[in-house]
Parts: structure tokens; C-alpha cells; sequence
């Protein structure tokens, strides 16, 4: 996830605040590795992808073409380094947009060239082999940084008619191009519309005709200048999404905003403080009632982590013993717990405590994740924290949180027996 220096006052840090890049530096790549013993297959819920120079290409009508982003060289007057003209603003491709291979020494989110990174980090051909090597039968994919994982860049542009058209040739590229090599393997995985929660809706329908079955929402709308959740605004969104099937996505961050407890805090801090992220968007859409007016709706709290889980299950408890004294809970609602299990689920790229709570937690509730090619991803070492975490869990259990789970959720493709034993 890229860094910032814009700190919001109010314990977040600004993912969209002024940028401090640092200069290109130094690139290298760790040698190739070797494939090790596949010990489970899996299915990972959280990588990413980065977008190529022509993504909005003949996707956009003639008379928006100028008005969308658009990929220029010369970022910072380095010759050659690539970046996003977005609104006026210009916004380089990072290290942490393909973290995965370097050397840890270089992770500082320097701007870069695609040549900078594993060939799989932008082209899903290739993406298929470095699958290949961990295990890993199909992944869902989330955009890079450079557009806010849910496309907040493009919601926020002063030209709302190219923003859409963006979002929607976004959309495109990502059913028409990146899943194209191999569509069992890959989830589509879309943009929303942030700036109109009807359009919004209407989205949703569109790409729901052509297989997506996943969108990726903002924790926190209303914190970057948009409908809360906390409003009924967005119920012809969540209508949209409980019809069809959709999975909503609270990616890390999507709100453009993660916590920092002070402004002197290094960043070592606010990555060990990311699955507040994911605890604090889970009880908040709780108490937004979403799933209380939409029962079958599917909320995911993507690289969320999930150890937080049977914590924030005991405070919900505690306060559901003071019922009479609600605001938002009423005598004739279901227990919160039973709606926190019925509707959300929680993504883990490793918690080993977790997965010995899992008869607290749910074990239809869990799915694991890769985030390949950031700076969290368990790759090329997945299989090693799958057998660390997972190996005291029943075989039925193990199916489940590997591949049943992701299967169900997002009614994806599981791997034909013996796949890649």
C-alpha cells in the first residue's frame, strides 16, 4: 500500500494527500524461485493487479477521451518513468504496486517502470505461472494504488461524465482483458461508482449480465465526500448487490484512509494497525443495519485479517445485553452475532491464532489470501503459511477455508480434482 505524508487530524492517514516519492533508486530481482511441494491447493481473495498504459483506450467515447486519465513518461523529470495524469494530478506507479520479488531493501514506494517488476504483476498471462508456482488456482484481484482500490480517484473527478465512462472502461478491461486468459481462474472483481449510489445500481446489473459476482466498496463512503452508509442513499446500490449476488469488498484502505495514532508514527505502525481497518468497517455496517435490511447481502473484509474476529464477537455480546438502551438495536432484531456470521466474512494472509478460534469465529466465515504482488503477500511462501497455520484442521474444515468458502461467496470455478498435485 503506498504512503503518504498528509495526515487528516484525525488518526487517519490520508492515502490521497500530497505524495513524498522518493527517487527511482536501485532495482534488482531475488532469483527465480523454485517451486516448492504443494501441500493445498487454494484460492486467494486479495491480490492485485497493476493496470496497463492503455487501459482506458478506445474504451471511452471520442468525446471523453482527453478527459480521463491518461499515461505519460518523464515522471519528475526522470526520463522514461511512466505515471497517471488523473485530474491534474500526477501519480507514478509505485514499488509497492509489485513488491513481490524485489529485494525488502528496495520496498520504499519510489515511482517505477513496468520493467521494474515481475512480468506478472500486469500481464495475466504470465500472472498464471507465478499462480502456478504457489498452489493457486484462482485469484480475485484488486486495482493498484494509483486509482484507490475503489476507484475514489475516478468518483472524485471534477469531469463526472468521464469518471463514470472511467469506471466503466475500467470495468470493461478488467472482464474483457484480465480474466481473458483463463476466466476460471480469475474473479472479476469491479469498480463502483462512489458519486451516485443509482448509477451505482445500475452498474452492478450491467456487469452482473456478464459474470461478476464482486465489487470493490470504500470502508467509510462518507469520509472521502460521499453518501454514508449510515443513510438509506445507498440502498438501490445494496439492493443491486443482494439481487444479483455480489459480493461487496471493504478492501484495507479503500476508504482512502488508514489509521496512524500520531503524526511522528513510522510506518512500521499504521501496517501493524491495518486490520483495525477491517474491525472497525464491520461493526460500523453493522450498525449502519445494512445486513438488517438486506439479509442476503455478502459483505467481505478484504485483507482485513481475521485474529480481531472473536473480540469484536464478545463486545457485541456485551452490548446486545444492553439492548433496552439502544439506539440502533431493536428487541425484535436478530443477536448482532447471528447477522455478523450470517453476512460478513473475513480474509486472512496469516493468522495463526485465528484458525484455532474458528468455532468462534465461523468456519464457513474465512477465506485465505495471497495479496500477491504486494509487500504483505505470503508469495513465492504460501504453501509454507497454509501448512503453518492450517495443519491442525480437518479435512472438511481445510476445503472450506482454502477453496469452499471462495467458491460460494463469489460462485467461482473450484480446481478440478488433483489440479496441480
Amino acid at each position: 500500500m503506498s504512503m503518504t505524508e498528509s495526515l487528516s487530524g484525525n488518526g487517519l492517514l490520508d492515502l490521497d494527500g500530497p505524495r513524498a516519492i522518493p527517487p527511482r533508486g536501485t532495482v534488482s530481482f531475488l532469483p527465480e524461485p523454485v517451486a516448492p511441494p504443494i501441500w493445498y491447493p487454494f484460492i486467494s481473495v486479495d491480490d492485485h493487479l497493476l493496470e496497463p498504459p492503455t487501459l482506458f483506450e478506445g474504451r471511452v467515447p471520442q468525446h471523453l477521451k482527453d478527459e480521463v486519465p491518461q499515461m505519460r513518461t518523464g515522471f519528475d523529470g526522470h526520463e522514461g518513468v511512466p505515471y497517471w495524469h488523473v485530474d491534474g494530478i500526477d501519480i507514478p506507479i509505485g514499488c509497492r504496486d509489485g513488491a513481490s520479488g524485489r529485494p525488502i531493501g528496495e520496498w520504499r514506494n519510489s515511482a517505477q517502470k513496468y520493467t521494474d517488476f515481475r512480468p506478472g504483476v500486469s500481464d495475466s498471462r504470465i500472472r498464471l505461472k507465478d499462480m502456478d508456482l504457489v498452489g493457486l488456482w484462482s485469484t480475485l484481484c484488486f486495482p493498484s494504488t494509483v486509482f484507490g482500490f475503489a476507484g475514489r480517484r475516478l468518483a472524485k473527478m471534477r469531469n463526472q461524465e468521464a469518471g463514470f465512462a472511467a469506471v466503466q472502461a475500467y470495468n470493461d478491461w478488467v472482464i474483457e482483458e484480465w480474466c481473458a486468459p483463463d476466466p476460471a481462474r480469475f474473479i472479476p472483481c469491479q469498480l463502483p461508482w462512489l458519486a451516485d449510489p443509482r448509477l451505482a445500481a445500475q452498474e452492478i446489473y450491467r456487469n452482473a449480465e456478464r459474470g461478476f459476482r464482486a465489487v470493490s466498496f470504500s470502508e467509510n463512503p462518507s469520509i472521502v465526500g460521499f453518501s454514508s452508509i449510515h443513510s438509506e442513499a445507498w440502498d438501490p446500490f445494496f439492493a443491486a448487490c443482494e439481487e444479483t449476488g455480489t459480493a461487496i469488498n471493504l478492501h484495507v484502505g479503500s476508504s482512502g484512509l488508514t489509521h496512524q495514532p500520531d503524526p511522528a508514527s513510522p510506518s512500521e505502525v499504521l501496517l501493524a494497525l491495518f486490520p483495525v481497518n477491517g474491525l472497525t468497517a464491520a461493526v460500523d455496517w453493522l450498525y449502519a443495519r445494512v445486513p438488517l435490511r438486506f439479509p442476503r447481502i455478502k459483505i467481505v473484509l478484504s485483507e482485513g485479517g481475521v485474529s480481531w474476529v472473536p473480540m469484536v464477537i464478545e463486545r457485541l455480546r456485551r452490548t446486545y445485553r444492553q439492548i433496552e438502551a439502544s439506539q440502533v438495536w431493536q428487541t425484535s432484531d436478530p443477536d448482532p452475532v447471528e447477522v455478523l456470521r450470517r453476512n460478513f466474512f473475513f480474509t486472512s494472509i496469516e493468522d495463526p491464532s485465528a484458525f484455532h478460534n474458528l468455532d468462534v469465529i465461523g468456519v464457513d466465515n474465512v477465506m485465505v489470501e495471497c495479496d500477491y504482488p504486494h509487500g504483505d503477500s505470503t508469495w513465492p511462501d504460501s504453501q509454507t503459511f497454509l501448512k503453518r497455520d492450517l495443519e491442525h484442521l480437518d479435512a472438511d474444515t481445510l476445503y472450506k477455508v482454502c477453496i469452499g468458502n471462495a467458491v460460494r461467496i463469489y460462485e467461482c470455478t473450484p480446481p478440478p480434482a488433483g489440479w496441480n498435485q
